[in-house]
C-alpha cells in the first residue's frame, strides 16, 4: 500500500501564508524543532500540510537563509559541483550553507547559464562550445536531448504484405513437375490452425472437385 497523504486539502489553507501563521510556525519550531513535518501543523494550530510548513520554514523563515545576490565563490562553488554530479540541486545546497536547492535551481537557469556560454562553455557537458554556437543553440540541443528517448515511430514503416500465388490451383501434372521444395509446402489455413473450414483454400479446393490440387495435395 501506498503512503497515506499528510494532510486532508479539504480542512487546510492554501494561498499566501499571513503574518500569524509565520509566527505560530517560528515560535513552534524554536520551541520544539522541526520534528515530524507531518504532525507538526496540528500541533503548532496551523490549517497547513506538512509538506506546506517544511517548505515556508525552509525557504523563508529558517533563521540561517542567507539573502542577497550570490558571490563570484559561490557561482563557481555551483558551476564546479554542477561538473561533477549535474543537476541534483539539493546535494549543491547541502554545500552552500543558507541556500535552497529551489534559489540555486532558479540562479543557474537565469544567470549561470548565461554567465557559462559567454565563457564559451556548455553548460550541460562543461566542454567548449562549438564554434559560432549561441545560447538558442545550446538551449535547442539541451531540449533535443531530453526528448531524444521518445519515439512517436513517425517513421517507420508497419506495413505488413503477404505475397499469394498467381495461381491458387494446380493441376496434378503441375504438382508432379513442380520441385521437391514447393511439393513440401505447408497449406496456410493449416498453419493458422482452421484447416479444412471455410476459408481454407484446400476447403474449396476440394469442394470444387479439385482435391489433388495444390492445396489439396497437402491435405
Amino acid at each position: 500500500m501506498g503512503r497515506s497523504p499528510c494532510c486532508e486539502q479539504a480542512h487546510t489553507n492554501r494561498g499566501a501564508w499571513t503574518k500569524e501563521e509565520d509566527e505560530r510556525l517560528i515560535a513552534y519550531i524554536n520551541t520544539h524543532g522541526e520534528g515530524c513535518w507531518r504532525s507538526l501543523p496540528k500541533a503548532a494550530g496551523l490549517l497547513r500540510c506538512g509538506k506546506s510548513c517544511r517548505l515556508r520554514w525552509m525557504n523563508y523563515l529558517r533563521p540561517d537563509l542567507k539573502r542577497g545576490n550570490f558571490t563570484e565563490e559561490e557561482d563557481e562553488l555551483i558551476i564546479n559541483l554542477h561538473a561533477l554530479i549535474g543537476n541534483k540541486w539539493s546535494v549543491i545546497a547541502g554545500r552552500l550553507p543558507g541556500r535552497t536547492d529551489n534559489e540555486i535551481k532558479n540562479y543557474w537557469n537565469s544567470h549561470i547559464k548565461r554567465k557559462l556560454i559567454s565563457r564559451g562553455i556548455d553548460p550541460q557537458t562543461h566542454r567548449p562550445l562549438a564554434s559560432g554556437a549561441s545560447s538558442n543553440d545550446v538551449d535547442t540541443a539541451a531540449e533535443e536531448e531530453q526528448s531524444s528517448s521518445v519515439d512517436d515511430g513517425g517513421d517507420l514503416d508497419l506495413t505488413i504484405s503477404l505475397r499469394l500465388p498467381s495461381r491458387p490451383f494446380a493441376t496434378s501434372a503441375e504438382v508432379a513437375a513442380s520441385s521437391p521444395a514447393a511439393s513440401s509446402t505447408i497449406c496456410f489455413c493449416y498453419q493458422l490452425g482452421f484447416r479444412g473450414g471455410e476459408a481454407c483454400s484446400c476447403y474449396r479446393a476440394s469442394s470444387s472437385g479439385r482435391g489433388d490440387g495444390y492445396y489439396g495435395s497437402m491435405r
